[in-house]
């Protein structure tokens, strides 16, 4: 078994869901390594009134939480919202430990997340074009190898060291500004299959308030690459609507890994035929969902 202080801090970002909250913690408790390892739980506060008592609830439930090494509650005074507290939270903590997971709570891991994160994290850790590593593969159709690598980063349940969060660049106009320069719009949207860009200069006029559209561009035009599982070893279960961040869809919803071996150390280099399955996957659904979203709004304007 690894030593307990060599095993990466667990970062968890949560808010106003009790259940989510729950589930994510009870799958967590259900990872081998739990019981060695650190848990920071990042509590917003409310954004109004009416959330007040379902934050309530959450800090009421963390404060409860065992089965780790160490818990350790940061309640924020003020409501932050997801992207500064995200921000903040891995930026204190991976300068502290060096290395990082993060996970937001309504990601159900498989028992085998810890272990893969923390032997991949020790594997790449000086290979300096690995920015990260993600938990998260969508229910393609095409076979993936065990690990494999695309260029930028991601959000479900992903881990990185300091040198990588470094990159992080908070600026979006600045980022956009390279992406248009370079002409890298298309390659960024996964070859037009996915509105990345969009989704980029939606955060910049105030849209939407994401980080992590703003971590994949950071990465993608330094040419840094994250490495990701054949397998999902994360669930997003925070798609039946009371997100704050998330649109109702079930484009995302992925089996998870029920086994595990050592993974192999890989070729650092984006492979065409494993982004193709990508590709692929995203221009069969991506209208799809945007379509399905389409429904569900106007259902709840007519309250069908």
């Amino acid at each position: 078994s690894k030593n307990k202080s060599m095993l990466a801090p667990i970062v968890l970002f949560v808010y106003n869901r009790l259940k989510h909250t729950q589930l994510t913690i009870e799958a967590l408790q259900n990872n081998e390594l739990a019981s060695d390892s650190e848990l920071y739980i990042y509590s917003d506060g409310p954004k109004n009134e009416q959330a007040f008592d379902q934050v309530k609830y959450v800090r009421e439930f963390i404060k409860t939480i065992t089965g780790f090494n160490k818990v350790t509650i940061l309640e924020r005074d003020k409501n932050w919202g997801l992207a500064n507290s995200i921000i903040d939270g891995v930026t204190t903590i991976v300068n502290k430990y060096g290395k990082i997971i993060v996970l937001e709570d309504d990601l159900v891991t498989s028992p085998y997340f810890l272990r893969y994160m923390n032997e991949v994290l020790d594997m790449y850790q000086n290979d300096e074009n690995v920015i990260s590593i993600h938990g998260y593969i969508y229910p393609v159709k095409g076979k993936l190898p065990e690990t494999f690598f695309l260029k930028g980063a991601d959000c479900w349940g992903w881990a990185t060291w300091k040198r990588g969060w470094n990159i992080f660049e908070e600026d979006g106009e600045k980022l956009l500004r390279e992406l248009e320069e370079k002409k890298l719009t298309k390659e960024f949207d996964f070859n037009n299959s996915y509105p990345y860009t969009k989704m980029l200069k939606d955060q910049i006029n105030g849209k939407n308030n994401s980080w992590a559209i703003r971590w994949y561009a950071s990465a993608f035009l330094k040419n840094m690459y994250t490495l990701y599982p054949g397998k999902s070893f994360v669930q997003n279960i925070g798609f039946d609507d009371s997100g704050v961040h998330c649109s109702p869809t079930i484009i995302f919803d992925t089996k998870l890994s029920d086994y595990y071996s050592q993974t192999q150390k890989i070729k650092i280099e984006e492979n065409k035929n494993h982004k193709k399955i990508i590709i692929d996957y995203f221009k069969r659904n991506v209208k799809q969902s945007f379509f399905s979203r389409i429904v569900i709004k106007l259902k709840k304007l007519l309250r069908l």
